[in-house]
């Protein structure tokens, strides 16, 4: 399991290496060029990531762009989900007019960037959509049946019968009345509680997460 998930971290990363500038966004304020996206994409739920922006200005050479240094500082940066929001910590990047701010994001669909303040003393309030974030089904190989709530369904079924068998041996394998082989067959039945205690709880979880 440890290799799965290892080779699976693995991939993001290669994915994010080799795809730093897909699928990001693009306005123009005159006289600068804002980009917004994602550091790693396809953005995965539940994966570390960065939202990364990229702020310039042509330069004195015909196509050629000029990165803005210090171009946050009068900016305030909120990302937005629904109807959560959160301002962002703005980190920068070595390369001139490259900046960043991690975040793990927590749920699968559409976020946005909004920008506000000025730069140089040019006004800015861009409200900016990026890269909808993806389930890990994405990259999943081979794909899975189901979604993955409903995977983690089947799991807790499974795991609850699997108790049920347990439970249904350990009665009929203690025809003793020693004390010793009672005590043991007690915390035996006590640790198999706790088990389904903790299987319920989850099933909760996942109820309230839909």
């Amino acid at each position: 399991m440890k290799a799965v998930t290892l080779s699976f971290i693995a991939l993001l990363l290669s994915v994010g290496l080799t795809s730093q500038a897909f699928a990001h966004t693009t306005v123009e304020v005159e006289p600068y060029e804002i980009e917004v996206g994602w550091g790693i994409e396809p953005p995965i739920v539940g994966f570390r990531n960065d939202f990364v922006f990229d702020i310039s200005e042509p330069g004195d050479n015909p196509g050629v762009k000029v990165g803005i240094k210090n171009a946050f500082q009068n900016l305030e940066v909120t990302a937005k989900f629904g109807g959560v929001t959160k301002v962002l910590d703005i980190g920068s990047d070595p390369r001139p007019g490259h900046y960043f701010s991690h975040v793990i994001p927590t749920k699968t669909g559409s976020y946005s960037v909004q920008i506000q303040g000025d730069i140089n003393g040019v006004p800015i309030d861009e409200d900016i959509r990026i890269e909808d974030v993806e389930s890990t089904a994405v990259l999943d190989f081979p794909p899975t049946s189901g979604t993955g709530s409903d995977q983690d369904i089947v799991a807790l079924k499974s795991a609850v019968s699997s108790l049920q068998k347990d439970i249904s041996s350990l009665k009929s394998d203690s025809g003793t009345d020693g004390s010793s082989e009672g005590a043991a067959y007690d915390f035996a039945i006590l640790g198999l509680s706790i088990a389904a205690a903790a299987i319920i709880l989850a099933v909760i979880a996942l109820v309230k997460r839909k």
